[in-house]
């Protein structure tokens, strides 16, 4: 799996992208004020599922608590990428921060929607709104 060091995944005013190339999975990184965004870019599925939150990780990792998964770009999530966001929200809570998800798709809010996590994890509709009412 490619990895960047730690220490160059949010330089302030870096738009950061790691391409999961093998997984069909991109994610950019930026800050905004005390808020990283990660725009998703691809699919979340059995295959990338841990890529995708083991950067989560590595963000949390960093002290930075409050995250907005920027889905935009994202065309598929399945089981294990709910899974994985999930994981992620509860790490982030546990923190002291908070994870939130905006610009969904309709399939993916679809998914999100009858699987109960949008009553568990703050949906916004625009990233606007995500990083003004989070």
């Amino acid at each position: 799996m490619f990895k960047t060091p730690r220490s160059s995944v949010l330089q302030t005013g870096v738009d950061h992208r790691i391409n999961f190339q093998e997984d069909d999975l991109e994610i950019g990184f930026k800050r905004e004020g005390t808020t990283v965004i990660a725009s998703v870019h691809g699919r979340i599925d059995t295959v990338s599922s841990l890529a995708f939150q083991q950067r989560i990780e590595e963000v949390l990792n960093q002290n930075e608590t409050t995250i907005v998964l920027d889905l935009e770009n994202l065309e598929y999530l399945s089981s294990s990428g709910l899974r994985s966001v999930l994981i992620v929200a509860k790490k982030a809570g546990a923190a002291g921060g908070k994870l939130c998800c905006c610009n969904m798709q309709a399939l993916v809010k679809r998914v999100f929607d009858v699987s109960g996590f949008s009553s568990m994890i703050p949906v916004f509709d625009s990233l606007r709104d995500a990083l003004t009412r989070q």
